[in-house]
């Protein structure tokens, strides 16, 4: 039997976020004991917390939500490389000589070490031009392994502009510090939230 590799980060109380985004939170509503057979809890979190997919409509008024995604992108070939350099940018030439006969996803490790617990305006991001090298080599889905394909002071977000007009999908802070790079299966599914704009994701690598 072929070994699951885990690469996504844990959910749990203190987990980092977005600063004016909703923390992760979970309680139990009701315990084991006299007259309950159960354990059920409850969970408060933004969707963006953790290793997650954005949805189109995340950054797009008219783009589709994420219940209405093609799950084939999800699952398939992919390639993990280790796009960590000096500089705020991940830009072409830092991942041009990986992308022959490249598998049409792409998990990118930008920013290795980052704890989970603390958020950091200083992670890597990537250039629109990235992106736009990526599709040119027929890539559908990108991931990072930082909290967004863009700087966290970013406003007119152009990375993901560029993933837009390439309909190239978004996986952020996947967890790839202890994947070593080369061509792997990804299974990386999101929820079914109809409505919503991003969704928590069990991402997995297999050999």
């Amino acid at each position: 039997m072929s070994t699951l590799i885990d690469i996504s980060r844990a959910y749990s109380p203190g987990a980092a976020v977005f600063p004016i985004d909703t923390p992760y939170s979970e309680e139990f509503v009701a315990r084991i004991g006299p007259g309950c057979p159960v354990n059920v809890s409850r969970i408060t979190m933004s969707v963006h917390c953790g290793t997650h997919a954005d949805a189109p409509y995340h950054y797009d008024e008219q783009g589709a939500r994420i219940g209405a995604l093609d799950l084939h992108v999800f699952m398939g070939p992919a390639r993990v490389i280790d796009a960590q350099a000096a500089g705020p940018l991940c830009l072409p030439q830092d991942i041009k000589p990986f992308l022959k006969d490249c598998p049409p996803r792409v998990l990118l490790r930008l920013f290795a070490g980052q704890d989970s617990k603390v958020w950091g305006d200083d992670f890597r991001a990537l250039a629109a031009e990235t992106v736009q090298l990526l599709a040119d080599h027929g890539v559908k889905l990108v991931g990072v392994d930082t909290s967004s394909v863009d700087p966290s002071t970013s406003k007119s977000l152009p990375a993901h502009m560029a993933c837009k007009q390439n309909n190239i999908i978004i996986l952020e802070n996947l967890l790839l510090d202890h994947v070593e790079p080369g061509d792997y299966e990804l299974m990386a599914l999101p929820l079914k939230f109809e409505n919503l704009d991003a969704s928590p994701v069990r991402a997995v690598l297999r050999r």
